[in-house]
């Protein structure tokens, strides 16, 4: 068995099913192919997001499967093997009434996940606002992406930024509450994480992922989602 870190409030990548204890989502299922290929089966274990990597180094997970994108500062503590690309995109509700602007969110109350890429986006955004003398980005941040979403619908936040097949999903699922603000932006490569040491271990997963790229099935996974946009055709250790 490969113990697998995931933070499930992150749909349609990760998330509970109606059960409230079942993982599925696109990461999911493409971690189990990963798995079957070895010929064992993956344990998913619900963790906080920013909790993971820190996980998976203490040797509390084997990897981590959660939509986590590669950058420079996690490839310093963990291997990572690409899989999927994904980049920021905004939602706000319907009509955008507050007429928000991602290039001008000074003053504004933007909800954001807790550990994620778009954490650092704001920040620098917010940056921008105070040095022009502009009030900062409140930033509206939780633990779980459902719960960001919640506060866009209930009007607690006005605008939300979260990767792209989360926003994208969270529209659909509103049923005409919210929608996309502008367009993706800083696209970049998802990775499963490995400890630093086992190198190997990072390489045969590459190689899984290839192979079910080639049998087809990496395609089928992430069509089942409405996610093939995100399709890559390099899997790689720390690109």
């Amino acid at each position: 068995t490969i113990v697998v870190g995931m933070d499930t409030s992150y749909p349609p990548n990760e998330f509970l099913g109606g059960d409230g204890k079942t993982a599925q989502g696109m990461d999911v299922d493409l971690f189990k192919a990963v798995a079957a290929k070895f010929g064992v089966k993956a344990d998913f274990q619900t963790a906080t997001f920013d909790t993971i990597i820190l996980g998976v180094g203490s040797g509390k997970y084997d990897v981590g499967v959660s939509s986590f994108t590669i950058n420079p500062d996690r490839k310093k503590s963990v291997n990572m093997v690409s899989y999927f690309d994904a980049g920021t995109l905004w939602a706000t509700a319907k009509g955008n009434p507050k007429k928000v602007d991602p290039a001008n969110a000074c003053g504004l109350a933007i909800g954001v996940q807790k550990g994620t890429v778009q954490i650092d986006d704001l920040t620098a955004r917010s940056k921008k606002c105070t040095d022009a003398g502009k009030p900062a980005i409140t930033m509206v941040v939780d633990d779980l992406q459902v719960k960001i979403t919640n506060a866009l619908v209930s009007g607690k936040v006005v605008a939300m930024a979260a990767d792209s097949p989360i926003t994208n999903y969270a529209i659909k699922q509103s049923e005409g509450a919210l929608e996309k603000l502008g367009e993706v932006y800083d696209s970049a490569p998802y990775g499963i994480v490995v400890p630093k040491a086992q190198t190997e271990f990072a390489a045969a997963i590459a190689e899984a992922l290839k192979k079910l790229e080639a049998d087809g099935n990496y395609g089928k996974i992430l069509s089942n989602w409405g996610l093939q946009d995100g399709a890559v055709t390099t899997f790689a250790v720390n690109p």
